[in-house]
């Protein structure tokens, strides 16, 4: 289970790119839990909250 801190990766990849590989970055650190859940990318610190329903459905697995 994913707690403050974890790392997860979603399904689809955040728009920014890894500048030493050119993929797209696709790690992201949980920041917020409750009913609304809030990540942060670790390659470009972009915050995005979400309702719980919403990341569990987008998410792909915990790292």
């Amino acid at each position: 289970m994913y707690e403050v801190g974890s790392l997860v990766e979603m399904k689809k990849p955040h728009a920014c790119t890894i500048k030493s590989t050119g993929k797209k970055a696709n790690c992201w650190e949980v920041k917020r839990l409750g009913a609304d859940i809030k990540i942060r990318c670790t390659n470009c610190d972009h915050l995005i909250m979400m309702s719980r329903y919403d990341f569990e459905r987008k998410l792909k697995k915990i790292l």
